[in-house]
């Protein structure tokens, strides 16, 4: 694959950033129905860091065919990384990937991960300029922003800010918020594949918007969640901002997730003001997990300069050679409350 040119549109970039200042943070985009729910339980499931490599791609369709059998689920979401890091950033490759979504017969929820754009700069993935390869993403998933991919459900989008992946909306009175938060450190890691040493002035541009606009969704959703008494908050994103394997290097120098630490900010203060739990559904590490990262005592505290938040609780999905399973939530009812809400376990794929 030949390397592409540096060709990130300044011009848009400015445009969008012109938008976040002057504009709604979600005009014009197709509000969230959730006056079809009934009130009472149900499931959705989440998935992410799959397929990675020739046998989960060869077995992904089947993965699907699996998650289609669960008839129940309400809507599925992918949690990014739609392919390992070492293979080609490929146009074709996109288009695979959106034909097997489009045979999903749920509603698909999808927030990209780096492994399709922030780590496309690397040789062996074709040496992109990632900010063209995010620009692709954008024109092959989200070509109808405010609907779902699979079967069509309406979802509240950032589009009009640029950023069609960021979507928001409510069931039975649980208010869902998908982010697009990026692993090597939210994108501030240097284009090593273009020979960069140093992030680019066009990529500290992109990391500042999108950071911005999803701490406005955060912000945004809690504000409604709360106007509207809803029972709990589910976040969703690619990055694990509590990667296990990051905290060492992390409590040595906090600056190497230093690109998460106002979005962890945005979490904390609005999980403390917000009076029933939230959580936080991530891929990224590749291993289940199921804990409470910013609970008093935590080390995370210290790496984010944040106080406690005793009430989020984060889940991680199985990923990449862990891909081997989903993980299926239950909301209860509407008469359940507090940490009765929302309950998981993890299902074996059949293959």
């Amino acid at each position: 694959m030949p390397t592409k040119t540096l060709k990130i549109t300044t011009a848009a970039l400015t445009l969008a950033l012109g938008l976040l200042a002057s504009q709604p943070a979600f005009a014009g985009t197709q509000a969230a129905d959730s006056s079809s729910d009934n009130n009472q339980a149900f499931t959705f499931a989440a998935i992410g860091d799959i397929p990675y490599g020739a046998t989960e791609i060869a077995k992904f369709p089947s993965r699907i065919q699996d998650l289609n059998a669960d008839k129940d689920l309400k809507f599925v979401a992918h949690v990014g990384d739609i392919k390992n890091g070492s293979s080609v950033c490929s146009d074709g490759y996109f288009s695979y990937i959106r034909s097997q979504f489009d045979t999903f017969t749920h509603p698909l929820v999808y927030t990209p991960g780096d492994n399709e754009w922030v780590d496309c700069h690397r040789a062996n993935n074709g040496a992109y300029n990632p900010l063209e390869r995010l620009d692709k993403l954008r024109e092959v998933f989200f070509n109808q922003p405010g609907k779902t991919l699979g079967a069509t459900m309406p979802v509240k989008s950032q589009a009009n800010l640029g950023l069609p992946e960021d979507v928001r909306f409510t069931k039975n009175r649980v208010a869902f918020s998908v982010l697009s938060v990026q692993g090597s450190n939210n994108s501030l890691l240097p284009w090593t594949g273009l020979g960069k040493t140093e992030p680019t002035p066009e990529q500290l541009a992109e990391v500042e918007h999108r950071t911005d606009a999803v701490i406005t969704q955060i912000h945004q959703t809690f504000a409604d969640a709360r106007r509207s008494n809803e029972r709990a908050v589910v976040l969703m994103q690619q990055a694990d901002m509590f990667d296990p394997s990051l905290l060492a290097d992390a409590t040595a120098n906090p600056e190497t997730v230093s690109g998460f630490r106002g979005i962890v900010q945005a979490i904390v203060e609005e999980t403390n003001h917000f009076d029933a739990p939230v959580y936080l559904i991530n891929g990224d590490s590749h291993v289940f997990a199921e804990n409470q990262p910013l609970a008093a005592g935590s080390p995370w505290l210290g790496i984010y300069g944040s106080a406690p938040a005793d009430n989020l609780r984060r889940i991680t999905v199985d990923g990449a050679n862990n891909a081997v399973d989903y993980v299926r939530f239950t909301v209860a009812g509407n008469s359940a409350t507090g940490e009765d809400v929302l309950s998981w376990e993890k299902v074996a794929f059949s293959g």
